[in-house]
């Protein structure tokens, strides 16, 4: 049989290139952005299969794979692409859950650390030739929000227990509230938000991008924190308003933000004079949360795996995204 021609965009191969390189089954090719680029590389190639990375796609590539073919994404978070325009077109989508929760579980501890013991102001100062010590504050007694309690949120959990913190959730199914404080260690599950945030002095989002969750942190909700709360954010940049942060900070109304993600990547402030980079209160990371190198072969895997499924038309084993597709293919 044939290998599959499977088109990966550079970044993601550069991740887990060894993982790419041992699978003989697949014909693959490494693709540079933008989207165009990628389109022409498919169709150059005559691919069925792209796995991509979190860029936005809008047109081209959904014209370049065949009816049938996959856009197959390399990690969880799939706002980047079009499923209605994918669906159209006749194309899978498919993601690769279950495969980088310790990742950014353990990244939301390292952000929620580094603020805790001044990391981002230690170091500048070091890297300056200053000695500037100040105090900082012990993760033990204090309060964690965490909104998103699925696999991510609920390994968050679980490692701030072992801090010795108390956990308040949010998760919009009720059902679940018994299961998270038995085998996760929440102390309180709520389906309103505002029920917890006068209340932690940290607060970690873990939820998606989408029309219901786009600026869900705006001013009036920043407002309802306490003045010294600390945000956290290796969600998805969207769920902020990164103006409504700047400002809360520079008054003094929000106590310290630590994001790994935002609304514009490679980031850009959101508006002139209002650059997140210049506040000694802010810790920033380029999105990395789920970058290990044990998150990323797994994410390889599974990308390859989701492939591999689609052109053997085992439908029902991919984690797919976008099932209406299957009423197109007529494969239902």
């Amino acid at each position: 049989m044939a290998p599959i021609r499977v088109v990966v965009t550079k970044p993601e191969y550069a991740k887990a290139e060894a993982t790419f390189r041992a699978a003989p089954d697949l014909d693959i090719r490494v693709s540079d952005w933008p989207e165009e680029i990628v389109a022409e590389t498919v169709r150059e190639h005559r691919a069925s299969a792209a796995i991509l990375g979190v860029e936005r796609y809008t047109g081209a590539l959904y014209e370049a794979l065949p009816k049938g073919g996959i856009l197959a994404r390399f990690g969880v978070g799939h706002d980047g692409v079009d499923k209605p325009q994918a669906t159209a077109h006749g194309l899978l989508v498919a993601n690769t859950p279950g495969v980088l929760e310790d990742a950014v579980a353990e990244h939301a501890i390292a952000l929620i650390l580094g603020v805790a013991k001044n990391l981002n102001p230690f170091v500048l100062a070091m890297h300056a030739g200053e000695w500037k010590p100040r105090l900082g504050f012990e993760l033990r007694g204090r309060t964690l929000g965490i909104v998103g309690c699925g696999g991510i949120g609920r390994r968050l959990a679980r490692f701030a227990n072992a801090f010795g913190m108390t956990v308040l959730g949010v998760a919009p199914n009720p059902a679940h509230a018994a299961e998270l404080r038995r085998d996760w260690g929440f102390a309180e599950v709520h389906t309103d938000v505002a029920a917890i945030l006068g209340r932690v002095d940290i607060l970690s989002l873990h939820v998606p991008s989408n029309e219901h969750t786009r600026h869900l942190v705006d001013a009036d909700f920043l407002a309802k924190l306490r003045p010294s709360a600390v945000l956290v954010n290796t969600a998805r940049g969207p769920v902020v308003d990164e103006v409504a942060v700047y400002d809360a900070l520079v008054a003094g109304r929000l106590g310290s933000a630590a994001l790994d993600v935002f609304e514009a990547e490679p980031y850009i402030p959101a508006a002139p004079g209002k650059d997140l980079r210049t506040l000694p209160n802010v810790l920033l990371t380029p999105h990395v949360s789920s970058s290990s190198v044990e998150a990323c072969q797994r994410m390889a895997l599974a990308s390859m795996e989701n492939v591999r499924r689609a052109a053997a038309g085992t439908y029902d084993a991919i984690s797919l995204i976008n099932p209406d597709v299957l009423a197109v293919l007529d494969v239902r």
